[in-house]
């Protein structure tokens, strides 16, 4: 890896084109596989920007949704590769693409150590010599991809017949992947899924070469350890690796969060530390005794990485997660919406996003998945959700039909946040004659629910203004907390400057520690928890609650332990966390 460093996925539409605009400078970046229709539609736009050919792959194509993912991988992979033969031939002069890939870099990098060492020599065949190696020892980004495991919907023809396991939507999205040129890596988040777990072992590219290289990897985004082991030793008796750990923190993250039972990110990141030459061994012996069964050898486990990624929000704490916990790499998401060079938000969205504060950040329950999803009030999606009620036009057209999962009411799945399944649910619950405060806190749970599947595609579609007569252009976006103490459009540079201390451009924010964000964020789940819970309170809730407090004890008492150690914050951060313990242990709420 040129840098240390990725661009986790953002949305559908915000990095669905990412690696176009970073890859040639060494950074990786991760673009989202579920929607085709959005795919289809980038495919024809940059394939028409670069002079390609570009034939359409239409919905009665047999598998055509795999088969528009490959052709999308491998003109990406194609664009890539040509960008990056034009910057290693250019010249080393100051303002040229190949200088500023190395001015990118971080100073610890051998490769920028040599090319500021080589700027300095004078002009002769010795700086020729060194110029030549160093064009030999760029690389490019990796090109990366999504699957949300549980977004898996199935399918089925026109005739209503359903059209087999192997075309949900996962696994065919799987299939357009594995099938592609790239050789890289595909992300599985959300949960495990053993149908398309198990999917895996059909293709070649997952198992070791001759030399013992995988063409293609898997990456587990993960939110703690025990899950992570039991996700890989699933995959590992199967012959399959994971060479990548993708830890997340449970709330301090955009998109989906998926909260812990109170398990804080400083302890999973410890236990991970420790036990990382511990579980290594456990999933080689399965990896190898599976590997065997099926005729391939190896004589080393592959390589093995762990990542972190999650509120991360300054050099400081950057450097600090790699060197006390050995993290091979850092993943910064958000604060790259800010960045318009490398992804794909709006103008008008970009200026609300510059403008916001903490409070227009929010974890809701807008996801039709069920999942909690961190939402941002000003975005034009959430201001037609609530116009649309006002209307008395509750919900969203569902065209697109990714996130099909509710029988409530119909024989087929339908969407929670479409108007078929929110206008049924309303009529069943004026029906109960519930008391008006109740019967709006219903209403309101109801109606929280808004169309992922075009709000996360629509700044994509504005920004090259590509959207279809009549489209709805309501731009969803999911931010993490983060963002809020980033109050300006950044350039690249500016942005990876900040990553590696070169400069802060979070100067004088009033932000804290990323740790001490997220226990305040779990500390505010609990809260809501508890009060919605009290009124029927059961043994089991009482039980499960009370563990989550008393890991945000442990994780307190852990914090307090490490900052002592190595003085890494200032008196204020230690004030914080004994504020959020007196609170845990004295206040009439928590005492359940």
């Amino acid at each position: 890896m040129s840098h240390t460093f990725h661009i986790p996925v953002l949305g559908l539409g915000f990095s669905i084109d990412t690696p176009l605009k970073v890859a040639r400078y060494g950074i990786s970046s991760v673009m989202s596989i579920v929607d085709d229709e959005l795919i289809e539609r980038m495919r024809e736009h940059h394939s028409l920007q670069n002079g390609q050919a570009f034939t359409p792959l239409k919905k009665t194509d047999a598998d055509y949704r795999a088969k528009r993912i490959t052709a999308y991988l491998n003109l990406i992979k194609k664009l890539v590769d040509e960008q990056f033969e034009v910057l290693r031939k250019q010249p080393f002069e100051a303002g040229s693409d190949l200088c500023r890939y190395f001015d990118l870099l971080p100073e610890t990098s051998q490769l920028k150590q040599g090319y500021d060492l080589m700027m300095e020599y004078p002009d002769g065949i010795q700086k020729k010599i060194f110029q030549t190696i160093l064009r030999n020892n760029i690389t490019k980004g990796s090109i990366d991809v999504n699957i949300m495991a549980k977004v898996d919907k199935m399918n089925f023809n026109a005739d209503g017949n359903y059209t087999g396991d192997e075309n949900t939507d996962a696994l065919a999205a799987l299939r357009g992947f594995a099938q592609s040129d790239l050789q890289s890596s595909v992300i599985l988040s959300a949960g495990m899924n053993p149908k398309l777990y198990s999917y895996l072992e059909n293709f070649a590219d997952f198992y070791p070469d001759n030399n013992g290289q995988l063409k293609k990897k898997i990456i587990l985004k993960v939110s703690d350890f025990r899950s992570a082991f039991i996700q890989a030793k699933f995959l590992a008796k199967k012959g399959l690796w994971i060479s990548e750990f993708r830890i997340e923190s449970g709330l301090n993250c955009g998109g989906h969060a998926f909260a812990t039972e109170g398990y804080l990110l400083g302890p999973i990141l410890d236990e991970f530390k420790t036990r990382r030459a511990e579980m290594l061994d456990e999933l080689y012996t399965l990896y190898d005794s599976a590997l065997v069964q099926k005729g391939i050898f190896t004589s080393k486990p592959p390589a093995q990485k762990i990542s972190v990624q999650g509120g991360i929000g300054t050099a400081e704490e950057n450097n600090f997660l790699k060197q006390y916990y050995n993290v091979d790499a850092t993943g910064w998401g958000s604060p790259f919406l800010l960045v318009p060079e490398a992804t794909n938000v709006d103008d008008e969205t970009l200026s609300k996003l510059t403008g916001a504060t903490e409070s227009d950040y929010y974890l809701s329950n807008s996801s039709p998945m069920g999942i909690l999803f961190n939402n941002f009030k000003p975005s034009s999606s959430e201001q037609l959700r609530l116009a649309r009620i006002h209307n008395n036009r509750p919900g969203s057209p569902c065209t697109k039909k990714f996130l099909c999962s509710n029988t409530e009411f119909t024989a087929q799945p339908i969407c929670t946040a479409s108007r078929e399944y929110q206008n049924l649910k309303i009529k069943q619950l004026e029906e109960l004659h519930l008391p008006e405060t109740e019967h709006k806190a219903l209403f309101d749970t109801i109606t929280e629910k808004i169309c992922l599947c075009e709000g996360l595609c629509s700044s994509a579609y504005i920004k090259y203004n590509i959207a279809k007569p009549k489209e709805n252009t309501a731009v969803a976006i999911c931010p993490g907390p983060n963002l809020a103490y980033f109050k300006k459009t950044f350039s690249l540079d500016e942005m990876v400057g900040h990553i590696y201390g070169k400069l802060d451009i979070l100067k004088n924010a009033a932000r804290p520690h990323m740790f001490i964000k997220e226990l305040e964020l779990y500390m505010n789940y609990l809260q809501k928890d508890i009060q919605h819970s009290m009124a029927t309170l059961t043994d089991k809730k009482s039980k499960q609650m009370f563990k989550f407090k008393e890991q945000l004890l442990n994780g307190i008492n852990y914090y307090k332990t490490i900052f002592s150690e190595i003085q890494l914050l200032p008196d204020n951060a230690r004030a914080q966390l004994q504020a959020f313990e007196d609170m845990l242990l004295k206040q009439p709420l928590f005492n359940f």
